[in-house]
């Protein structure tokens, strides 16, 4: 997977022009970190980076991880395993649907195994218990918690710092969900302040889940004001920023996560939250299959 992290074959750094930013006088431009790959699109590949090179190494090449009916981390953990011949199982939360949603029938197509988890069994997949009884179950393995989330994880995003100098920006804008890329960002940045921008309506634990992951820096800011409602909620406020969007830019947006952050962006230059001269880069983390969920028509492209 490593040639997915080439950065030198295109410039995948966008400036945005808007009659808007010119009037604040401020500058914001987009990582498309889409673009690096069709599928594993976004901050996907960067998370499961370091997992996929151990377990290219390892006897057991076999991968265990979890997420919802609609996950892009499922989605792109069965492609990238598929496409470098490890096998990878995947636990889903809730029952049994009486349809498989796009992303669990294109992970089924991409070899992935797919089992099912009661609301109360999903919330016990980080016990010593649980984990103990997939080891049983299903062997030796690598596990990748929900999202990524971890130091791995963590570290995978990280890289995503070679695809810019962070010198050139005041600030950088990141949709937050694990908290895993926020992590990496933050990790790995020295002067620049990190924006992160909850999509999760109640993300209450995020000193906790930064502390997990050994993060010590305060050089960053968490924005909880344009989540939408929650997790993949959305309003026709959204779609409609997200088909403007699209018609100034040719840029396509997410609902779940880039949308949420782009709306929030705007929205903040117009409260003037960002001095005159900032130089604002805002992260792309792909996920556009999460959009195959909307009803035809919804968006514009």
């Amino acid at each position: 997977m490593i040639q997915l992290l080439n950065t030198s074959e295109k410039n995948i750094i966008e400036p945005l022009q808007s009659k808007l930013f010119t009037e604040k006088k401020v500058s914001v431009s987009m990582l498309r970190l889409d673009l690096i790959h069709p599928v594993v699109s976004g901050n996907k590949i960067f998370k499961l980076y370091y997992f996929l090179e151990e377990a290219k190494k390892s006897l057991h090449k076999q991968i265990i991880t979890f997420g919802g009916p609609y996950s892009n981390h499922l989605a792109a953990a069965a492609f990238a395993c598929n496409h470098t011949g490890i096998k990878c199982m995947g636990f889903v939360h809730g029952e049994i649907p009486k349809a498989l949603s796009h992303t669990l029938q294109f992970c089924l197509q991409n070899n992935m195994q797919i089992e099912f988890l009661t609301r109360d069994d999903y919330k016990k997949i980080n016990s010593k218990e649980f984990i103990q009884q997939l080891t049983k179950k299903y062997g030796a393995h690598i596990l990748i918690p929900e999202g990524g989330f971890s130091v791995k994880g963590m570290n995978g995003a990280g890289l995503i710092y070679n695809y810019f100098n962070q010198k050139n920006y005041t600030h950088i804008c990141c949709p937050v969900g694990t908290a895993t890329t926020f992590a990496g960002l933050i990790k790995a940045n020295k002067e620049t302040m990190i924006l992160g921008f909850s999509v999760l309506k109640n993300l209450n634990d995020l000193e906790e889940r930064l502390l997990f992951l050994n993060i010590d820096s305060k050089k960053y800011s968490i924005i909880n004001d344009y989540n939408g409602g929650g997790y993949a909620k959305k309003n026709k406020e959204l779609i409609s920023f997200i088909n403007s969007f699209y018609d100034t830019y040719t840029i396509p947006l997410d609902f779940v996560y880039t949308g949420k952050m782009m709306y929030g962006v705007y929205d903040l230059v117009k409260k003037n939250y960002f001095s005159e001269g900032s130089n604002v880069l805002c992260i792309h983390t792909g996920g556009l299959q999460g959009n195959n969920s909307l009803p035809k028509g919804t968006l514009n492209f």
